[in-house]
C-alpha cells in the first residue's frame, strides 16, 4: 500500500490540510515536516507534511501523488508547537511553519557532529539558573556580561538561545565559540543546526529553529518588544520558548535587566546577583527637574543638558518625535497656538500654522497677534537645529527612517529611540522629553519606558565606567525614574503588578485588538459573551477584547473567525492582534 501523507499548503487564506500519496521512490524522504510541492486545484503549490499515514483516512479514496519533495523542514515537535501557537495567537499555522523552515532548500542534512562542551566553566549564578526544569527569570543589570548564560546553556548540551536582534545573536555566538563551544547561527546555519551537535543561536525566529536533542532554552532581554511578531499571528518568542521548553522538559531561562511583569508573575524561580552587583551595573542617573519652569516659556534644553554637552564625550539625545514642531505657544502671552475655535492645536508647516482640520494661517498668535512663537514640543529635525546652535558644533540626526552619514562618528547625535538601537557606545544619554514616555496612554507605558532606560544604560555602561543618563522631566518622583536612580527594579515590578491587578490587565487577563474596516461587524458576535469584554472603538476604530485568560480568549477568537470570516475586500477585512504591546 502506498504511503499517505497529510499536507498543509502554503496558500494565503487557506488553513486546511489535504491527503496525498507518496511515490515509492520518495518514501524515505517523505518524513514529517518535509517541504513538498502538490497539485491543489489548477495550481502547483508548496506545503509541509504535517502527518504521515493518518489514521482517519477515509476508505477507498483515490489520492493524487505528491509532485516533489523539495527540502527537509521543521521537526515534528516544532510542527506541533506551531499548531499550538496558531491557536494561541489566532493565526495561520502555515505562517508559523514558514518561519520554522530554512530560507533555502535543504535536500539532505549534513552529517551530525558530536556535541562539544565549552571549556569555560559558567558562573555560579548561570549554573543555578539552569539547574532545574521550569521557568527561571534572572534579573541582570544592563552592563552585565550575559555570555555566562550562553555558556551555561551550552554546558547542558544542544541548547537554543534567542536574542532580540541578529547583532546580539552574532555576539552570543562569538562568545560561545571563544569559550570552546559550537554555535549554529540562524538562519545561516539552519542545516547544521538540524543535523545536531551545537547550540542554536538567533534572533526572534530562532525560537522555531531546529534543535534535535534540546537541552535548554535561553531568552536574552525577554522584555524587548522586538521579540514579538508584528504580523498576525502576533506570537511572542518568550511565550513560545516557555511552551517549547515545557514540552521538552528542559529549563527555560529568561534574562533581563527589567523583567516583564508577565513572566515575573508566572515564573518558577527568580534569581538576581547581589544588591551591590546589581546597583553597580546601572549607570549614574541624573535628573533635570523642570517642574518650576514656565511650560510656555521653557525651552527643550535644560541647564543640566548644557553642562552634559559641554562636559565632552559622545552624547546621544533621545526625542521620540519627528519633524519640526508638535506644540507651540505665544512667546508674549504664553497661550497655546490653537485653531480659531480653540479645539485643536496648530503646528508649523512650511512657514504656516496648520491644524489637522485643515485650517491654516500665518505664524501669528490669535489671542495677542504676537509673532514670537515658542516651540514646546520640538520634533527631532528642529531639535537638531537648535542643539547645533547651542553646542556650536555639528549635531547629527538619526531616526528609524533617516540618518545623516556622520551619525555614527559625530560627538552629539539627536534622534528617536533608533539611536539606542543603532549606536553601541556613548558617554551620556539624554532623554529630552521623558514625560511623553511615562504618560503615554498605554497600560504598559511604565514598563516600556523602563526598557528604554535599560537600553540606554547598556550603552553608557555601569557606574564604575563613568557613563551617565540624564532625564529631563516634570515628574521626578515617578516610579520608573525612582527604579533606575535607586537601581531597584524589584520594587517597580511589584508595584506594577499591583496596578495590573487593580486594572484587570495582563497577566491577570488576556487581550486582543481587532482593527480594520470590518472590525465593528466582526466583534458583534462577542457582545453577548459573558467571558469576553468588548471595549471600543477608539479614535482609530480599533476594538479591544479582554478575557480572563489566554485559553478563553483563543476559543472566543475561533468563534469570531467562524462567525465573520475576514473578507478580501477592504470593507470586510479585519486584523486580530493577540497580546498587543501598545494598547
Amino acid at each position: 500500500m502506498a504511503q499517505v501523507v497529510r499536507v498543509l499548503p502554503d496558500v494565503s487564506g487557506l488553513d486546511k490540510t489535504f491527503d496525498y500519496s507518496v511515490p515509492a521512490d520518495w518514501a524515505d524522504r517523505a518524513v514529517l515536516g518535509a517541504l513538498v510541492r502538490i497539485d491543489l486545484g489548477p495550481r502547483r503549490v508548496a506545503g509541509w507534511i504535517v502527518e504521515c499515514d493518518p489514521a482517519d483516512l477515509p476508505p477507498q479514496v483515490e489520492l493524487k501523488d505528491v509532485s516533489k519533495i523539495s527540502s527537509v523542514g521543521p521537526s515534528g515537535d516544532v510542527i506541533s508547537l506551531g499548531r499550538w501557537a496558531s491557536h494561541r495567537w489566532s493565526g495561520r499555522w502555515s505562517r508559523l511553519l514558514k518561519t520554522a523552515s530554512p530560507d533555502t532548500m535543504v535536500p539532505v542534512l549534513p552529517t551530525q557532529r558530536r556535541t562539544v562542551t565549552p571549556k569555560t566553566t559558567p558562573t555560579e549564578l548561570a549554573q543555578s539558573a539552569f539547574a532545574e526544569p521550569g521557568v527561571t527569570v534572572v534579573r541582570m543589570p544592563p552592563s552585565a556580561d550575559l555570555s555566562q548564560f550562553v555558556v551555561g546553556a551550552a554546558h547542558l548540551g544542544d541548547a537554543l538561545v534567542v536574542t532580540p536582534s541578529i547583532r546580539m545573536a552574532q555576539d552570543a555566538a562569538g562568545a560561545l565559540r571563544r569559550a570552546g563551544g559550537v554555535a549554529r547561527l540562524l538562519p545561516r546555519d539552519w542545516a547544521l543546526a538540524a543535523a545536531g551537535g551545537g547550540t542554536v543561536i538567533g534572533a526572534r525566529s530562532a525560537v522555531w529553529g531546529p534543535c534535535n536533542d534540546l537541552a535548554a532554552i535561553l531568552v536574552i532581554d525577554e522584555h524587548d518588544e522586538s521579540l514579538q511578531e508584528e504580523r498576525n499571528p502576533t506570537w511572542h518568542a518568550r511565550h513560545v520558548a516557555i511552551e517549547r521548553a515545557h514540552r521538552a522538559g528542559v529549563p527555560c531561562v529568561l534574562v533581563s535587566p527589567t523583567p516583564s511583569v508577565d513572566v515575573v508573575a508566572n515564573a518558577d524561580r527568580i534569581l538576581a546577583p547581589s544588591r551591590t552587583q546589581e546597583r553597580s551595573g546601572w549607570p549614574v542617573t541624573m535628573l533635570a527637574d523642570r517642574r518650576n519652569e514656565d511650560p510656555a516659556r521653557a525651552g527643550l534644553f535644560s541647564p543640566q543638558l548644557v553642562n552634559a554637552i559641554g562636559g565632552g564625550g559622545k552624547v546621544l539625545c533621545v526625542l521620540n518625535r519627528k519633524g519640526r514642531a508638535k506644540m507651540l505657544a505665544c512667546g508674549s502671552c504664553g497661550e497655546l497656538i490653537r485653531t480659531t475655535d480653540g479645539e485643536h492645536l496648530m503646528a508649523e508647516t512650511d512657514g504656516q500654522l496648520v491644524a489637522p482640520t485643515g485650517e491654516s494661517r500665518p505664524l501669528i498668535c490669535a489671542v495677542c497677534t504676537g509673532t514670537k512663537l515658542k516651540r514646546l514640543r520640538l520634533g527631532v529635525a528642529r531639535a537638531r537645529e537648535e542643539l547645533e546652535a547651542l553646542a556650536r558644533e555639528p549635531v547629527a540626526e538619526l531616526t528609524g527612517d533617516t540618518a545623516s552619514s556622520d551619525a555614527y562618528d559625530a560627538r552629539i547625535v539627536v534622534g528617536t529611540e533608533a539611536v539606542l538601537h543603532q549606536i553601541d557606545t556613548a558617554d551620556t544619554v539624554v532623554f529630552l522629553d521623558f514625560d511623553s514616555e511615562l504618560m503615554a496612554p498605554r497600560y504598559r507605558a511604565a514598563e516600556q519606558a523602563l526598557g528604554l532606560l535599560a537600553r540606554a544604560a547598556r550603552i553608557v555602561g555601569g557606574r564604575s565606567g563613568g557613563g551617565r543618563i540624564l532625564i529631563q522631566t516634570r515628574d521626578p518622583q515617578h516610579r520608573v525614574i525612582a527604579a533606575v536612580v535607586k537601581a531597584d527594579i524589584e520594587s517597580f515590578t511589584s508595584f506594577e503588578h499591583r496596578l495590573r491587578l487593580a486594572g484587570n490587565f495582563p497577566p491577570v487577563s488576556a487581550l486582543a485588538q481587532v482593527s480594520g474596516a470590518g472590525a465593528a461587524k466582526a466583534v458583534e458576535s462577542m457582545m453577548s459573551r459573558l467571558d469576553v469584554e468588548v471595549m471600543g472603538p477608539n479614535a482609530a476604530g480599533h476594538y479591544l477584547l479582554r478575557s480572563p485568560d489566554s485559553a478563553t480568549l483563543a476559543q472566543a477568537l475561533i468563534e469570531l473567525r467562524l462567525a465573520t470570516p475576514s473578507s478580501s475586500t477592504k470593507s470586510g477585512s479585519y486584523r486580530i492582534a493577540v497580546d498587543p504591546p501598545r494598547v
